[in-house]
């Protein structure tokens, strides 16, 4: 049975030269504005990041957009994070490893992506990765540095909306 296309008629006749070139073009182009959009992301990064007291903060849009995408980066780690303890409590692990495990996945898993793009040629995506790596650290440097609170971390700033054990506190103070 021959095989024909019953959307022939929305496809341009181009030749596959032309295609290619076409594609690659747009190719090209999406990865330039990516990277405008992300160069600008990167500036405007320190002065919009919602680590402001409460007395300085904005409600301007860029403001909010800033805010909506620490909300939901941190939750992508805090998910990430909470899964590296996950797996001490599905394999038999020592307590100190349980607790160090959440920071390493969450390190480790944006940066073993970044690698497997690297591996594949996409030097673009193994940026973007390398890009969250930086993001981890700088969250976990905000966690760290809240060990001094005590053992216990409160509800309110913990990932879970539940009291839980500060992980740096346990092992800084192991």
């Amino acid at each position: 049975m021959p095989e024909t296309n019953p959307f022939k008629h929305l496809h341009k006749d181009n030749s596959k030269e032309e295609k290619s070139e076409s594609v690659l073009q747009s190719r090209i182009l999406a990865k330039r504005v990516t990277l405008v959009i992300f160069v600008l992301f990167l500036l405007l990064f320190p002065h919009y990041a919602p680590w402001e007291p409460s007395y300085r903060q904005n409600d301007s849009l860029t403001q909010q957009i800033f805010t909506l995408y620490f909300f939901v980066a941190n939750q992508t780690l805090g998910i990430v994070h909470e899964s590296g303890h996950g797996v001490c409590y599905i394999f038999p692990c020592p307590e100190f490893l349980t607790m160090a495990n959440g920071t390493i996945f969450q390190l480790l898993f944006p940066g073993l992506i970044g690698y497997y793009y690297y591996r594949k040629g996409n030097l673009f995506a193994a940026l973007i990765a390398l890009f969250f790596v930086g993001f981890s650290l700088q969250y976990t440097a905000w966690y760290l540095s809240t060990a001094h609170e005590g053992l216990i971390l409160p509800a309110h700033k913990s990932f879970l909306g539940v009291d839980a054990i500060h992980d740096f506190n346990y092992m800084l103070s192991a």
